[in-house]
């Protein structure tokens, strides 16, 4: 009787087995992973169906099986099978105790590698596996002696990692060992479904085993092109695999030899067939194939499947050494992985199960040590003594009366949060946020009257001149106009850049001699010169604008001053219990009566002269317009994207020849800036054309029309923020959205939901979603390293919740994280977090 492939085939897998001493991982998932493909092969082979329900009732339960029995039950099914093929060859095996020994494994260079022939020798391969699989020796050698090394060390501490190598992963961000541990793949392709050829289906992702029939290469387009073509089969039926301009592997592929090939399965002229697979040799541990594969991040002259094979080397090597910060309770209350399983699996998964925990457990401890961070921070400002500061209900009624309008619901709700802040005896660290238009400078304006009535001095801290300018005149008419008023006008002083130096003197005396009770400006107010007589409140606007540096600086000015900073960027919620937890939150959601929705809408470039025929029509209903541009003047680079500058020229001379325009960029000087800005408040201008320095804060009740060209380039928090700087006076307001090119109109979804959602908080939470916490976090938390936050999502809410309840109460417990059991979680905060406590006070 002849040896049928299958049986061939099975003994690849017994005798690779038996070689790796009976720990079963010949085939991914143990060998019974491979039973019913091969049963269906073995039945088209016609093997008796005695031998293949001897191989199935043995293997079935194989991995329940101690090495010992395992090796007694594959000699013992083997011996059975040679009575029946006596031309089989023997099952050879070493002693399922003994180590393998560095001539058991196949070199890397002679697999089926996808790598030129000149290239170095790549990183050997080890199968990597939670399970306790042996290291490889290349592996061991790696580590003299068994001791760890920190995870500090160079990558080149590697073998195989030379100078030029160690330039290449630093493009990758991988600079030491802990980097190439972290540095997780991008996606994962399922080829552990091992089929017959004759079960593949078009599209499915599968891992193919079986023979080289014949290999060639064809030369198309001149021999520009060359084509390795390959055809294998399995007993079941043959498919072709088909590799471009990568000739060397022809030479790899000799007939005869057994392989893996895994990839997506696609259809050419009828028959199906594997363009560029992912293929290696049977006798070698299955790295590229016959599991759930790694794709990682690449750069130039890294290759996936080197790439691959050198975190196969590593990652089961130094994930054991890796030790764990978190707490075991904290662990066991969530049901986390241990982080050397987590890293382990992240890398190389046995399921997709198993993934999925390993996410868990690491986004988990990204949330953790943000929350520990944060919450840290939030207990050593309250921790310090803050100025008590009350008001009767007598007087802020006196004072709420005098305003021109009545407050909200939600004014009342902040004044009254705010006003229990500064009778706590602790200083305030809260943070106002409220859509565009909700009225939060009101809400400032009372909170520092509240303070400077008994004496005490308060700094309001903007981004820009432009917006510093606004909340002085806003400041003046609400503190100092009509009877009753809490302050003079010459009690409120403004301080900018372009200050003169004359004023500036003044100003400087008059606040160290405690006659300026408010100073509004820039970051001119944290410069050495200025020292205030008693500041007891800073209010810091668009404070995403500002580090933790800078507000320090500002606080330094007064001893342990309240802090009130406020955003018109709507937060979401997850973000405002991670990056700003260490603030008390109060939210304005609701916007003061006669306030309309702007009408917003989506056009094609072409339909441009319909938003200059709205503009016209609205500047002689006696309105004026904003048209933003994405960039300051003409770009090669960006040739689709229009700029301010030639747009304003073109607009002046061809479009709007009869009306008065002007200019608004980054570029100009702050004097010149306020210059533009004071002209088209002031209604002299009826267009004016800008760049995004008008995203923040500028007020100009006239304006009813918003055109943002290039609106592609800009994501929803900044497309919601300049949709708020029109139709604050009650007109009826409308904003314009053109992207750059057709295509990006109909693909946008930005731009659809900036049509679709007028509510600043579901624009923040879908802004989120597309964008990732980077847009929100700006500088706001430049002390922690965001370079961790990989894998978080920052809107499980509920995730976020569970990591703050636990931080809080081992907080609770260990303040200080002081305690033995805690000292490696103190280390790991400390790495991730930069902020010295001096930069906090």
């Amino acid at each position: 009787m002849d040896m049928k492939p299958s049986l061939a085939k099975l003994h690849k897998f017994l005798a690779l087995e038996a070689q790796r001493g009976f720990d079963n991982g010949a085939v991914v998932g143990g060998l019974g992973r491979m039973l019913s493909p091969w049963e269906a092969e073995a039945r088209v082979d016609g093997v008796p169906e005695e031998i293949i329900q001897a191989v199935v009732a043995r293997l079935r339960d194989y991995d329940r099986l101690s090495p010992k029995s395992r090796a007694e039950v594959l000699q013992g099914l083997w011996r059975r099978i040679r009575r029946a093929f006596p031309e089989a060859p023997p099952l050879e095996a070493r002693s399922p105790t003994s180590e393998p020994s560095p001539g058991d494994r196949v070199a890397e260079p002679a697999s089926g590698g996808q790598k030129r022939p000149r290239e170095a020798a790549r990183p050997q391969p080890s199968r990597p596996a939670p399970s306790g699989k042996k290291t490889s020796p290349r592996v061991r050698e790696a580590l003299p002696g068994g001791a760890p090394v920190a995870l500090s060390a160079p990558v080149t501490v590697i073998p195989g990692i030379g100078p030029r190598r160690a330039r290449r992963l630093e493009r990758l961000g991988i600079r030491t060992l802990e980097d190439l541990l972290y540095h997780f793949p991008r996606r994962y392709d399922d080829y552990a479904q091992l089929k017959p050829i004759r079960q593949l289906r078009y599209g499915e992702q599968a891992t193919v085993l079986g023979t080289v029939e014949r290999v060639g290469v064809r030369e198309l387009k001149g021999g520009k092109l060359k084509v390795v073509e390959a055809f294998i089969g399995d007993g079941s039926g043959v498919i072709r695999a088909t590799w471009f301009n990568q000739p060397w592997i022809a030479e790899q592929l000799s007939p005869g030899k057994a392989v893996a090939l895994a990839g997506r399965i696609d259809q050419y002229l009828g028959r199906l067939v594997l363009t560029n697979p992912e293929w290696e040799e049977l006798d070698e541990d299955l790295l590229h194939t016959g599991r759930i594969v790694p794709v990682y991040p690449l750069t130039a002259q890294i290759t996936q499947r080197w790439l691959r094979a050198l975190m196969a080397q590593v990652i089961p090597a130094w994930t054991p050494r890796v030790p764990d910060p978190l707490p075991p309770a904290v662990r066991q209350e969530v049901g986390l992985l241990d982080l050397s399983t987590a890293l382990l699996q992240m890398h190389f998964p046995d399921s997709w199960e198993m993934l999925e925990a390993a996410r868990t457990r690491l986004a988990f401890e990204e949330i953790f040590y943000l929350q520990l961070g944060v919450l840290q921070q939030k207990r050593r400002w309250q921790s310090r003594p803050g100025r008590v500061f009350t008001v009767s209900d007598a007087w802020l009624e006196e004072q709420t009366a005098r305003l021109p309008f009545q407050l909200t619901g939600a004014q009342q709700r902040a004044l009254a949060e705010i006003r229990r802040d500064l009778a706590s005896g602790h200083p305030m660290n809260r943070l106002l946020q409220g859509d565009v238009g909700s009225g939060k400078t009101v809400v400032a304006a009372l909170a520092m009257a509240m303070v400077t009535r008994e004496g005490a001095q308060a700094a309001l801290m903007a981004p820009t001149a432009i917006l510093a300018e606004q909340h002085y005149r806003s400041l003046l008419r609400l503190l100092t106009e009509g009877e009753q008023a809490p302050l003079r006008p010459e009690e409120i002083r403004l301080l900018v850049g372009s200050t003169p130096n004359g004023e500036r003197r003044a100003i400087l005396e008059d606040l160290a001699a405690g006659k300026v009770k408010i100073l509004v400006g820039t970051h001119a107010l944290i410069e050495e010169p200025v020292q205030f007589a008693d500041l007891q409140l800073a209010v810091i606007d668009e404070q995403h604008r500002f580090g933790v540096r800078q507000r320090g600086a500002l606080r330094r000015k007064g001893e342990n001053p309240h802090l009130l900073v406020m955003t018109a960027t709507p937060i979401p919620r997850s973000l405002a219990l991670t990056v700003y937890g260490d603030l008390d939150l109060t939210v304005m959601d609701e916007m003061p009566p006669g306030r309309k929705p702007v009408r917003t809408y989506l056009l094609f470039p072409k339909e441009r002269e319909r938003a200059y025929r709205l503009i016209r029509r609205e500047v002689e209903r006696g309105h004026q317009a904003f048209i933003i541009y994405p960039l300051i003047e003409e770009s090669e680079a960006l040739t689709h994207t229009p700029s301010a500058v030639e747009a304003h020229r073109r607009l002046q001379e061809e479009v709007f020849p009869d009306l008065k325009m002007g200019l608004l960029h980054g570029k100009m000087r702050d004097e010149e800036k306020d210059e533009v800005m004071r002209r088209f408040r002031d209604g002299e201008y009826h267009i004016l054309v800008s760049t995004a320095v008008v995203e923040v804060g500028v007020d100009v009740p006239n304006a009813t029309v918003m055109v943002i060209e290039g609106a592609n380039r800009f994501g929803l928090a900044q497309l919601h923020q300049f949709r708020g700087r029109v139709g604050r006076g009650g007109d009826e307001a409308y904003c314009l959205l053109i992207p750059e090119t057709e295509n990006a109109a109909a693909e946008n979804e930005r731009l659809r939901a900036m049509v679709e959602i007028s509510d600043g908080f579901r624009l923040a939470e879908k802004d989120l979603q597309q964008r990732g916490p980077g847009e929100f976090l700006g500088t706001r938390q430049s002390g922690y390293d965001v370079s961790f936050l990989r894998l978080a999502n920052m809107l499980d809410v509920r995730l976020i919740e569970k990591a703050r309840t636990l931080a809080q109460r081992l907080l609770e417990q260990d303040p200080d994280l002081q305690a033995p059991e805690h000292r490696l979680l103190a280390e790991t905060l400390a790495r991730r977090w930069s902020i010295a406590e001096g930069d906090m006070s």
